[in-house]
């Protein structure tokens, strides 16, 4: 049995949410475009494209996405050495890895970008394989990077679980047929999550390996379909 473990990266395993939002912010304060920041927070883990589709509209000048994708990686690359894994996550990862889990970084990170989230996390001793959105003709919330996902380790889905804080991960693992945890560390409300897909909700990556043995993981390890795991959740949500 080939065990999957996928994981989202930016919000869920590292601390970078916020600095996406103000990098996409200034990038786009910078092409003329005055966006709410909370509205900039719910797009967060759309890759770019899909980002600044839910923006600004699919009728946008597309003659811009380069400057305004430009502008936003000028600024969050100032801020790699404030990044900082989250409590628990490199020992999450290593857990599951330890208990035969192919653990699998899903993420639109760029080259630079990802290179800079996998040194803060420092678990490469646990990381089977890394998909990334360059990899597949759509990101999330398309079901393609954690198809791709799967395939790098040879996992069927109904051997998955996917984590991630965003709706578009919940909405891209269900229509994968994966089951989708969700984490709070992104800073998107539980019911938002719940909404999207996920059978359970946990605070961050520390909460989630507290309650592994209760966790959707626990039921998909013994061959159930993860949705008996989401009767108990970590955290105050």
């Amino acid at each position: 049995m080939n065990r999957a473990a996928l994981f989202d990266v930016d919000g869920t395993l590292v601390d970078s949410n916020a600095l996406h939002v103000v990098a996409w912010w200034e990038g786009l304060r910078q092409g003329g475009h005055r966006i709410p920041t909370h509205a900039v927070h719910r797009a967060i883990g759309l890759p770019g494209e899909k980002l600044l589709d839910h923006l600004l509209g699919p009728d946008r000048d597309r003659s811009e996405d380069g400057r305004l994708s430009a502008a936003h990686d000028t600024v969050y690359g100032t801020w790699f050495e404030r990044l900082r894994a989250f409590e628990g996550a490199a020992d999450l990862l290593r857990t599951l890895a330890g208990g035969g889990w192919q653990v699998v970084l899903v993420t639109s990170a760029k080259d630079r970008e990802l290179k800079a989230l996998r040194a803060v996390l420092d678990a490469d001793d646990a990381i089977a394989a890394t998909a990334t959105s360059d990899d597949v003709a759509e990101g999330k919330p398309a079901p393609d990077p954690i198809e791709h996902a799967l395939s790098l380790v040879g996992a069927s889905a109904e051997q998955a679980v996917f984590v991630g804080d965003s709706v578009w991960d919940m909405k891209a693992a269900r229509h994968a047929g994966v089951v989708p945890v969700g984490l709070l560390c992104g800073g998107l409300p539980r019911a938002d999550l719940r909404e999207a897909g996920a059978v359970a909700v946990y605070d961050d990556p520390a909460d989630l390996l507290h309650h592994l043995g209760t966790a959707p993981f626990a039921t998909v390890g013994a061959g159930g379909a993860g949705e008996a795991g989401a009767t108990r959740e970590g955290g105050a949500g």
